[in-house]
């Protein structure tokens, strides 16, 4: 199993998990449908399928696009219903404590803590039983997790940074407070790490950096001297 970035920032994210010989699974469609063509050589018709893990339109920007092309899309009601899409052919709802197959993947779902309708993330597992753990925008964790491969999760911020920019008034402090309702700091990040297992863990990805509340080298240093896991920034 391959993880790769095609964004991922206030901007837009977007990413891709491959595998050898098969479909590859779309995580997110933030970005517009102009760049998702060209990441995937204009290839949209191999896309086993896509996952949308909430309607803010960082997340979701292409979903309409990506319909209309005839791609499947993956999400639970509430997102389905924020976005109107509810009632397309092409969207299926994901269902509480049941797992669904996207062509070769298979996948589980949970609740994150967003300001959004019903943010889910996924864990998934290729036909090489390879296993992604993703984990975007949320402020927190409550589901534990075992035999994690690869692990995605967003790391918005540094607390010592936000907290600096609210007292300088770089960021007004309504804001400094719906990102930390909203959005996972480093500081979370680590304390879940280290609250699961992650014994088969080869590679970590950090998501979501904020461009003005974050420290990209911090940030990557401190997540691998906590875990000893190769750590990676998503771009």
């Amino acid at each position: 199993m391959n993880f790769r970035s095609f964004g991922s920032s206030s901007k837009g994210n977007c990413y891709l998990v491959e595998s050898d010989g098969v479909a590859p699974l779309l995580l997110e469609c933030g970005i517009p449908i102009k760049r998702i063509r060209e990441r995937l050589d204009f290839g949209l018709s191999g896309l086993a399928g896509c996952l949308v893990s909430h309607e803010h339109g960082d997340h979701s920007k292409a979903i309409k696009d990506l319909l209309k092309a005839g791609v499947d899309c993956w999400m639970s009601e509430g997102t389905a219903k924020a976005l109107g899409v509810e009632n397309h052919h092409r969207i299926n709802l994901t269902e509480k404590d049941k797992g669904f197959m996207v062509g070769p993947w298979r996948v589980g779902h949970f609740p994150l803590e967003h300001d959004a309708a019903q943010p889910e993330g996924f864990y998934i597992e290729g036909p090489d039983y390879v296993t992604l753990l993703f984990i975007p925008d949320t402020a927190f964790v409550k589901s534990r997790f075992l035999g994690v491969n690869i692990l995605a999760i967003e790391a918005n911020n540094i607390e010592e940074i936000l907290s600096r920019n609210i007292v300088e008034g770089n960021i007004p402090a309504v804001v400094g407070r719906r990102v930390r309702r909203s959005h996972m700091s480093l500081e979370r990040v680590i304390a879940m790490l280290k609250a699961n297992d992650l014994s088969r863990c080869r590679e970590i990805h950090l998501l979501h950096l904020s461009d003005g509340n974050s420290d990209e080298n911090e940030m990557r240093r401190r997540v691998q001297e906590a875990t000893g896991i190769a750590t990676y920034i998503a771009s």
